[in-house]
């Protein structure tokens, strides 16, 4: 038989504080088991009602990476799809639960599960019947509100970083392949590393920010930047997409590179300009704001 398991399951998009709370209590409740983080791709909500499905803070790649970080031993993705959707309460603790031999599955204690979210902790309790341990776990929360997904969305989308690393111990990231952009900024003496913006992903409200660039690909420094989000409204721009130029640095050769940028700060919205000029002199000015703001870290 397989080894004995402690279960953990949740979108965990982001991994916040409450998602890390969750796999702690976790792992100290069966410290002999593996620890297994069930979760699902795509988010259910893109499945159930796609109108209302929210942007996602983390890549599947950089969730599992994120939930290892916190403690998981394994991470099993289910392909959410309308049938899984349909599944009763039992059928979902049938077909993913048992196979995974839990001695305990440990869960927030506003779980629910299910075809419409029939099912909830007592459910999952009667469903055990006393073949694993049912453990809720009281929500994570900053004094006032509980930690979740939804609220550092709204904070990515207000350029609040500080509240995005109360709510998540870490800075937002955003990452992707750098493409070729227009090459503007090059000639303006501030190349940048140009990442396109898929349509399912949290990015900050269009504006410059401060932060820091780093390589996925090879072992890299984290590199200071300054960062823009936006359709580069000055030359008419249509694509929306994060530009980071990395200070002092014109010799990195980022094309078709994977990189992670970390969002610190908000220093500004975004404005049109009247010419490349007036461009380059507010450019100079937001990569000194840059320079102070990092610096003093």
């Amino acid at each position: 038989m397989a080894q004995e398991s402690v279960v953990v399951i949740g979108n965990f998009d982001g991994v916040h504080r409450g998602h890390v709370a969750l796999l702690r209590t976790a792992r100290a409740s069966e410290p002999g088991a593996r620890l297994v983080a069930v979760t699902f791709w795509p988010h259910p909500m893109s499945v159930i009602r796609p109108d209302r499905a929210p942007k996602l803070l983390t890549s599947l790649e950089r969730r599992r990476e994120l939930l290892r970080e916190a403690g998981a031993d394994e991470v099993v993705v289910l392909n959410f799809t309308e049938e899984m959707a349909s599944w009763s309460p039992a059928q979902f603790v049938d077909t993913v639960l048992r196979p995974l031999n839990p001695a305990r599955v440990v869960v927030g204690e506003n779980f629910r599960f299910g075809f419409r979210a029939a099912g909830d902790l007592q459910t999952l309790t009667e469903l055990a019947a006393g073949e694993f341990v049912v453990q809720g776990v009281p929500l994570v929360t900053d004094g006032t509100q509980p930690s979740s997904s939804t609220l550092i969305r709204q904070a990515v989308a207000e350029g609040d970083f500080g509240r995005v690393r109360e709510l998540s111990d870490q800075p937002f990231r955003f990452q992707g392949v750098v493409v070729k952009g227009d090459q503007r900024g090059r000639q303006m003496g501030y190349p940048t590393a140009n990442v396109p913006v898929e349509p399912w992903m949290a990015v900050p409200a269009d504006g410059v920010y401060a932060g820091w660039v780093t390589r996925l690909d090879i072992p890299s420094p984290r590199w200071p930047a300054a960062i823009s989000v936006g359709t580069n409204p000055t030359f008419d721009g249509l694509e929306r997409r994060v530009e980071a130029y990395v200070l002092d640095r014109d010799d990195l050769e980022l094309y078709g590179v994977e990189i992670a940028i970390d969002f610190y700060a908000r220093l500004r919205g975004q404005v049109k300009y009247e010419g490349m000029e007036a461009l380059i002199k507010q450019m100079h000015s937001d990569v000194e704001q840059v320079r102070v703001m990092l610096h003093q870290l």
